[in-house]
């Protein structure tokens, strides 16, 4: 990421430093240009300057913005396939988001609120989505250094925060923790966003704590919220939602051709248009919205009568059996239904004859689960449940999935895993 964004210079704090000497090092032996190491509460090496004395000059009052399109942040995607990649944020499209956010009614955020931050500042929903927030409505941030079950809802209890943004993770977390009712009382709203949250996880802490939780769909290149169960009129289970004022959003068949009327009811890409959006990916800004301002997301979602979103999928996810769309959610959702399964995941691998076929990786509920009758489980129940062609071929039984810090497991890397299966260098 130094290398491919030319920055020339990194804050790094005591546990970090480590890591960004190494990179920085590399990236000056090279480059032909320096980065400068910036260390907080750490000592320095040679050629390094603390953090306190770049604080000790006097402030300036911060010039007006002339021009709003200047690039304000490069965000790298979390890289399901391939290389990260940054998507170029300019001013104009983190503000409009803010702007659009606070079109909702009733407010996700009162000038009032407690909002606990501890969501990453490196990804775009605890950047912009939380702090921006904050900013745009003078409320009070709480911010964390990392989650921790017990030790984030004592922050919540000791700084009474009414506003509670997560990742779906922290659902699991608190689960089972007792009294979670009265260690949330000061909260008045809880939004998950970054993966999807399954509707009866959402009834079950609802029905547990009394406390609404309020999803929404959004992406780095969007800056990021697009849709929100809050601007819903009555959210479905599944639902992200409906888009936000000055957000359009319309479904596209596999030739781009927009869906309409009875076609609705099928799955489509989603496109979206509006002033939030990226300028494309760094450097040059590739692949971008489109002459008329449309950028295709990647994502599979249908409509219901209401207008809301239901996501299905992600089109670089698909797999294709034989000519047959799989969509991966749709198994994994069946594999959750088995007893003993905790956590699922569904990716395609190469195969002779269908092209590619359905690979399982589950994770069991405990640790006395045995893989070889959990896999038989499985398999039974699939052929109970799903069509001969989405059915798993084969069946990994794993400690655990490759997660990002959002809670989004990362199918990328278990592909690569798959591949090298095929290459034979795993057994």
């Amino acid at each position: 990421m130094l290398a491919d964004s030319g920055a020339r210079m990194v804050v790094a704090d005591a546990e970090t430093v480590a890591a960004v000497r190494t990179a920085t090092t590399t990236v000056n032996q090279g480059g032909d240009r320096a980065v400068r190491v910036v260390v907080v509460g750490a000592p320095l090496e040679a050629d390094e300057r603390s953090y306190d004395d770049l604080c000790s000059v006097e402030p300036r009052t911060v010039p007006p913005l002339r021009d709003p399109e200047k690039l304000a942040v490069l965000l790298y995607t979390s890289g399901t396939s391939g290389l990260p990649r940054a998507v170029m944020l300019t001013h104009r499209a983190l503000v409009a988001n803010l702007d659009q956010v606070a079109t909702v009614d009733p407010p996700m955020i009162h000038s009032d609120d407690v909002v606990l931050g501890v969501l990453p500042l490196f990804h775009v929903y605890g950047l912009n989505a939380v702090l921006g927030g904050v900013l745009r409505h003078r409320a009070k941030l709480v911010l964390a250094e990392r989650f921790d079950p017990e030790g984030t809802l004592d922050l919540i209890e000791d700084e009474a925060c009414s506003v509670v943004p997560v990742a779906p993770p922290v659902f699991a977390y608190w689960r089972d923790v007792d009294a979670l009712e009265e260690r949330l009382g000061p909260v008045r709203l809880v939004l998950s966003g970054s993966a999807p949250l399954a509707a009866e996880v959402i009834d079950d802490f609802t029905s547990r704590t009394g406390i609404p939780v309020h999803q929404g769909y959004g992406l780095t290149e969007a800056a990021p919220v697009v849709t929100t169960t809050l601007r819903s009129e009555k959210p479905e289970p599944g639902s992200v939602g409906a888009p936000l004022d000055g957000i359009e959003l319309r479904l596209v068949d596999d030739d781009g051709v927009p869906l309409s009327g009875a076609d609705l009811a099928d799955p489509g890409e989603i496109e979206i248009r509006g002033a939030n959006l990226f300028s494309g990916y760094w450097p040059d800004g590739a692949d971008g919205p489109d002459a008329d301002g449309w950028w295709a997301t990647g994502d599979v979602g249908v409509l219901d009568d209401a207008g809301d979103l239901h996501l299905v999928d992600r089109v670089k996810d698909l797999v294709i059996v034989s000519g047959f769309n799989v969509y991966p959610t749709e198994v994994e959702a069946v594999l959750l239904e088995v007893p003993g399964v905790r956590h699922a995941a569904v990716i395609g691998a190469e195969d002779e004859l269908t092209g590619e076929a359905v690979v399982a990786y589950v994770v069991p509920a405990g640790p006395e689960a045995a893989a070889a009758a959990l896999v038989t489980a499985v398999e039974e129940h699939c052929e109970q449940r799903l069509a001969r062609f989405k059915r798993p071929t084969r069946i990994e039984v794993v400690a655990e999935l490759p997660h990002t810090v959002t809670g989004k497991v990362q199918k990328g890397r278990l592909r690569g895993r798959e591949r090298r299966r095929a290459l034979g260098l795993l057994e």
